[in-house]
């Protein structure tokens, strides 16, 4: 019986109106280390974030599908990390930790909803590759503007809907005992473990619908990667070969950081509600990985690194 039914079988109790987000609070010494350390990463991952997306839109040779879906990945980096950090620096020097019932409800649906749009379009990153590297004659008339800014509605459909589904899962649930989240942001697992009620159904769903959130794109960037890979295979062409992995390097070592992280916390049984692991590994994908994603793609990418070696040349050392 988890505390939360406690409270309501002893039926003294009141309904919860707010949330305390514990976050690292079992390490009192360290939290103006701590706030520095997050505030220096979330600075990086906004100006690097911006930085792609300035880039791409203003240098000409990166207006391609590929760099379009790459700025909508800067974008929802940007969006999803600053549903949670804004709030864990502000709790790092305060001492009221709370966060309103709407307040979490708010914060779980955002996150959801950019999260799950992040796995669909690199998914749509992966089928863009396939087409470019598998089939270059017809890719320019399939991967058309009209077709990237449906894959891009479609991963924000899906996203949309996900987070409907989960939230209400949650939210559904009654929450009257205990309010002390084990988490620095309002997480579906541990709320799940504040439930004044049985979750056993509420864990099944959370399972179900995580597991075809990222399974799913999960099963379309393996076989489009793997199509890529035979294809780069048969190519005669040393410098074609070097070029197609160049493209898809980055993207691939993205991927497998996300989703190495998001299926660790979620698609697992019983996922991580009573693993004290989970908040630590819910560290790379809602802060690092943000921050990390413009250093990958700007350090193994040739032509987003020629592009910012050409902006540098110009707009620093114009002589």
């Amino acid at each position: 019986m988890t505390p939360g039914e406690q409270a309501l079988a002893s039926g003294n109790y009141t309904p919860v109106t707010k949330f305390i987000l514990l976050g690292f609070s079992n390490y009192p010494d360290i939290q103006e280390l701590l706030f520095r350390t997050f505030l220096l990463i979330y600075a990086m991952t906004v100006v690097g974030n911006l930085g792609m997306m300035s880039l791409i839109f203003t240098e000409s040779r990166l207006h391609s599908p590929m760099y379009f879906f790459l700025s909508v990945l800067s974008f929802l980096d940007i969006c999803y990390s600053s549903v949670v950090t804004p709030k864990l620096l502000v709790n790092f020097l305060a001492s009221d930790k709370s966060i309103s019932f709407e307040g979490c409800v708010v914060q779980l649906t955002f996150f959801v909803v950019h999260v799950t749009a992040e796995s669909f379009l690199l998914a749509s990153m992966a089928y863009d590759r396939f087409m470019a590297i598998c089939h270059p004659l017809h890719y320019g008339s399939i991967m058309t503007k009209r077709t990237c800014l449906q894959l891009v509605a479609a991963s924000y459909a899906f996203g949309a809907v996900n987070s409907a589904i989960q939230t209400g899962n949650v939210f559904a649930l009654p929450f009257c005992g205990p309010n002390q989240v084990a988490h620095y942001f309002c997480d579906i697992p541990p709320l799940l473990h504040l439930a004044c009620a049985n979750t056993a159904t509420a864990e099944v769903v959370l399972y179900i619908f995580s597991a075809l959130v990222t399974l799913l794109p999960a099963t379309v960037i393996l076989v489009s990667y793997s199509l890529v890979l035979v294809a780069i295979g048969k190519m005669h062409s040393a410098a074609g070969r070097e070029r197609a992995l160049s493209t898809c390097t980055s993207h691939f070592l993205a991927i497998a950081i996300f989703y190495g992280t998001v299926v660790f916390t979620y698609v697992q049984p019983h996922g991580s509600i009573h693993d004290s692991n989970g908040q630590v590994v819910s560290i790379f994908y809602t802060i690092i990985i943000p921050m990390l994603n413009p250093f990958i793609y700007s350090l193994l990418n040739k032509e987003v690194k020629n592009a910012l070696q050409r902006k540098l040349r110009v707009n620093v050392f114009p002589c």
